[in-house]
């Protein structure tokens, strides 16, 4: 997998040496990589907060990371965190023994969102609008006293493309998960270097690499969800045309604004019929 080297970091070794493996490996790799570049992530010499979560995605991502990193294509320091919850039946040894034994710098964090999250939340909504706000208020300030220019985050193709419909359908705008965005303070950067990446390929990664995952049984508890709706909705086209979510992945940065209704993109008002450009649908 990695040309017979001896100094293979033990978050990669023990891969599969399966021909198939190997091009899953090449493929995720090269979109974060390119991710990386496209959006313009790398500051040389800063330090990156990785939210590891637990879960397939955020594997993938500390792997690919630590890969780039270790073929010196990634000039950044790396420091994984995961935070704590509090949910009941968490195993909260498996992260930090995890991150040990794979001699990962790490920061393990405590905070009983949890508990606030089920006071809060009114019976029958869905708990992940708030949940997530408090875990990223909490990641940004573990961000700052660490020192950190970026908090990394573990969103992949997949959620970028449910996001864009959840606001299609019921927020009435076109907006998604961008790869990369400045947080509310203007203090930090937000890098989803996953954005390129398949759901389906971290579920094979993840899984190859024999990650120990920790589902998560807060949203995964909860009926009815609008994302999973979304998710099922994707998953039918892409049954009925292999290849859809791809190609609607790929609109979303080939966007023509004078082919949309937003006179705040496209000066509709002022176009006149000298003006060449627009053209026909």
């Amino acid at each position: 997998m990695f040309d017979n080297t001896d100094d293979i970091p033990p978050l990669l070794a023990g891969a599969p040496s399966t021909t198939e493996f190997k091009k899953l490996r090449k493929r995720i790799v090269r979109g974060v990589r390119e991710a990386i570049e496209q959006y313009g992530m790398v500051e040389r010499g800063a330090r990156w907060l990785v939210a590891l979560s637990g879960g397939k995605d955020s594997y993938t991502l500390l792997a690919a990371l630590t890969e780039l990193k270790w073929r010196g294509l990634l000039p950044v320091e790396l420091l994984a965190v995961n935070l704590d919850q509090g949910q009941p039946g968490f195993p909260a040894t498996v992260l930090p023994a995890f991150l040990e034994k794979m001699g990962v710098p790490h920061r393990i964090e405590y905070q009983d969102t949890y508990s606030i999250v089920t006071d809060k939340v009114p019976q029958g909504r869905t708990y992940c609008a708030l949940c997530s706000r408090l875990r990223r208020g909490h990641l940004y300030r573990i961000a700052r006293e660490e020192g950190c220019s970026a908090l990394v985050l573990g969103h992949h193709r997949d959620d970028i493309l449910e996001t864009f419909f959840l606001n299609l359908f019921h927020g009435s705008r076109l907006a998604t998960m961008p790869p990369k965005l400045v947080n509310e303070e203007g203090d930090l950067f937000v890098y989803r270097p996953l954005a390129h990446v398949a759901e389906d390929d971290c579920a094979r990664f993840a899984s190859a690499m024999s990650y120990p995952i920790i589902p998560c049984d807060l949203c995964g508890s909860q009926d009815g969800l609008q994302r999973q709706q979304i998710k099922a909705m994707l998953d039918e086209w892409e049954r009925r045309s292999p290849g859809r979510r791809q190609k609607m992945f790929k609109a979303l940065s080939n966007t023509r604004p004078s082919h949309l209704l937003d006179p705040a993109l496209f000066d509709f008002a002022g176009l006149t019929r000298g003006d060449a450009g627009s053209g026909d649908v």
